[in-house]
């Protein structure tokens, strides 16, 4: 694959950003993409390495060494066909995915991966720009009827495989828009929202139905669907947030989820009009996130462009290496240090630190008061945390955004009704040989069964799911899983 010794002859070059000044300024995206010329020197250093990892560490399975080397033959349109064979939506990974593949590389050994998610988004993003990309409308047509509750990710790709084969295909949003948390949770600067409504336009054309203000459960009963539909399909996603909800002070205001602040910020580059008693904003304040993934990166990202005065991100858990041991970890996802642009955009970040407790005046929040925490083991190997004697410190805090991820999908409404049976976390219950609940003929994907994860785990799951459903309702399926 690519050129036999482009590996040895050719360095790795990655899209850059645009100044933080600069790119701090906006809301739009920031990266400035390769040529063709150097898009095809970076297919070229793909090696052919006998086991390809980045087959398996991709969780949809891309066939990577296949469209890297169509890429160094600037033969871009195969190219594409090759990618949308296993990933229906590879702009959003080629913008948001951490590219696990990447970890997966072979040349990740000397720290040199083939730059696998660059080539991925600018395949695809030449597809649209050439035209290359329409609606697939199949020949035939079933009487088959799927209703499907969640437009994320998940949502999307299964709706389009199920549409491709043949079915009727109908999505309920809650949210006013399509999108899921890629449309209210992502920030515009890693992706803009065309990115997503250029695929609905191409979802429409190929006969799904969306619904959005759609709220099954609250709006419209979960068992009419049951009632109206030949099957269901439950991709709502994990939206119940971790809180602090026993820590005192926690009702002073200035004191939010991420997702509220992160939606809010969204709507407001829509141009809808937020009433003033709810505005969250960080211009003039002192942030503190609590958090240290992806969503707390993107609070800091957007505070830092509503010009805030500080930002602090913290974390409970330990700091990471900042580098990995190879000869342990590859080619698996390893445990590391990592540092988005929002960082670097001007954030200071603290490890090891607990939340004791917030204050304010007026019941407004004004300080935070923390502890620095250590993590050992005890004698069946399991972490244990405790605080440090004496290590008590307060910062500023004007906004407090809580990032700490997400327990499980909201049980209030629609799971409630129906009964579906969950798991141990509060999942819904659902295998990945059918993705069947249960409850006969609904089904669970994404976010929903497997709980808070990545896009193109969503993605993987939809299809997956897509399948399971035109098999149960046709008794055999042509769809990939």
């Amino acid at each position: 694959m690519g050129k036999i010794t482009g590996f040895m002859e050719i360095d790795r070059q990655d899209r850059k950003y645009s100044s933080v000044f600069e790119r701090t300024q906006h809301y739009q995206e920031f990266t400035i993409p390769l040529t063709d010329t150097e898009l095809s020197q970076q297919g070229a250093r793909c090696m052919d390495c006998g086991v390809p990892y980045c087959h398996n560490g991709c969780p949809v399975n891309n066939i990577i060494p296949e469209w890297n080397d169509l890429v160094y033959q600037h033969q871009w349109r195969e190219a594409l066909e090759i990618l949308h064979s296993t990933n229906n939506f590879p702009e959003f990974t080629g913008r948001i995915c951490p590219a696990p593949c990447e970890a997966s590389c072979t040349l990740n050994l000397n720290d040199s991966p083939v730059t696998i998610k660059t080539i991925e988004c600018a395949i695809v993003d030449k597809g649209w720009k050439e035209g290359w990309i329409k609606p697939q409308i199949p020949e035939h047509r079933t009487e088959k009827q799927i209703a499907i509750v969640g437009s994320g990710p998940a949502g999307l790709a299964c709706a389009q495989q199920l549409s491709r084969a043949g079915h009727e295909v109908i999505v309920y949003e809650k949210n006013d828009r399509i999108g899921g948390l890629l449309r209210y949770g992502i920030p515009n600067f890693k992706m803009e929202k065309q990115v997503i409504d250029r695929r609905m336009t191409q979802l429409q054309a190929e006969g799904i139905i969306f619904k959005p203000n759609s709220n099954i459960g609250i709006d419209i009963p979960a068992k009419q669907l049951i009632e109206q539909f030949d099957a269901v399909v439950l991709t709502g996603g994990s939206e119940k947030p971790r809180d602090l909800d026993t820590t005192p002070g926690r009702e002073l205001k200035g004191v939010h989820f991420a997702m509220d602040f992160l939606s809010q910020q969204t709507k407001k580059i829509f141009g809808d009009e937020i009433e003033s008693e709810t505005v969250i904003s960080a211009t003039g304040k002192n942030v503190i996130v609590i958090g240290g993934g992806d969503t707390g990166s993107d609070c800091v990202g957007t505070s830092i462009r509503q010009s805030a005065i500080s930002v602090v991100q913290l974390e409970l858990l330990p700091k990471p290496p900042e580098k990995e041991n190879k000869a342990l970890t590859w080619p698996n996802w390893p445990q590391k240090l990592r540092t988005s642009s929002s960082h670097e955009e001007g954030c200071q970040r603290e490890w090891s630190v607990a939340t004791k407790s917030f204050t304010g005046e007026n019941g407004q929040i004004n300080k935070i008061h923390l502890v620095r925490v250590k993590w050992q083991q005890d004698d069946n190997g399991r972490w244990q945390m405790s605080e440090i004697p004496g290590s008590e410190f307060e910062l500023k805090a004007d906004l407090v955004l809580l990032a700490m991820g997400f327990l499980h999908p909201v049980h209030i409404g629609m799971l409630e009704e129906l009964g579906v049976d969950l798991d141990e976390r509060g999942n819904v219950k659902a295998n990945m040989d059918n993705y069947q609940t249960s409850i006969d003929k609904v089904f669970a994907a994404g976010d929903m069964r497997r709980g808070q994860s990545l896009v193109v785990h969503a993605i993987r799951e939809g299809r997956q799911a897509a399948r399971a459903v035109d098999q149960y309702l046709t008794g055999s399926s042509e769809l990939p899983r």
